[in-house]
């Protein structure tokens, strides 16, 4: 089997493009970050996905991005509540942690070159989105060019580089019901930006109201609420 590294934080889209991957025939590899963030639940539900998807490898990275600062994820700043789904492009949340896709597909590309991997899978969305610059197609387009101009692997055209983003054009909706065509337990996945200690979602937050929208357009309920005996919002 070919192999390719997919990035894995534990929420629903990273889950999503890990069932793809291995729907297209790939051996996936998963990296996961401690980086720092407020909240380790992602990093648990990380592991349930890696271990119910039986990847040939699951790597958690530890980096210390709160050195840095500048996000309510990994400071003491508030996460945003209660905002306006349809503004929320209009401009970039603090929870937007500065250059943290740069990092992890960096980390992403150091693997993939000693797994002589061409793939690597990112579950980045510009549709329903917070507004992260480093979701977009254009910012995707980029690093893959850098990749092939900074490797080995692309300097000697032993093999091209390719960053997958196969959700980046998909609604939340569609995201999910793809999803659920490959199998994906989406009980296992976290995206609140805000949880309780026990992983419990906020409901609030920009991720966890984006992921409500996405399963009320899909028509089906999200299992991760039925988990915790939440109704539905």
């Amino acid at each position: 089997m070919t192999k390719a590294v997919v990035l894995l934080s534990g929420g629903m889209d990273s889950a999503t493009t890990l069932a793809i991957a291995k729907a297209e025939g790939y051996e996936p590899y998963a990296l996961s970050f401690r980086y720092g963030q407020r909240h380790q639940a992602e990093l648990a539900c990380a592991a349930r996905v890696a271990e119910a998807m039986g990847v040939a490898e699951h790597l958690v990275i530890d980096i210390d991005l709160r050195r840095f600062g500048g996000s309510a994820l990994t400071g003491d700043l508030a996460v945003p509540k209660d905002r306006d789904l349809d503004r929320q492009v209009d401009e970039i949340p603090v929870t937007y942690v500065p250059a943290r896709n740069s990092v992890f597909l960096s980390l992403a590309l150091a693997w993939a070159e000693v797994l002589a991997a061409s793939d690597i899978f990112i579950g980045v969305n510009a549709l329903d989105y917070s507004g992260y610059p480093d979701c977009r197609p254009e910012y995707i387009a980029a690093y893959e060019r850098m990749a092939n101009l900074a490797t080995k692997a692309g300097v000697t055209g032993h093999r091209a580089l390719r960053i997958r983003a196969p959700l980046i054009r998909l609604t939340k909706a569609r995201i999910i019901r793809k999803g659920m065509a490959l199998g994906v337990d989406y009980a296992l996945t976290g995206s609140c930006y805000d949880p309780g200690a026990d992983g419990r979602p906020c409901l609030r937050c920009d991720s966890c109201r984006l992921r409500a929208k996405g399963f009320v357009e899909a028509g089906t309920a999200d299992p991760l609420l039925t988990e915790f005996g939440i109704s539905a919002p």
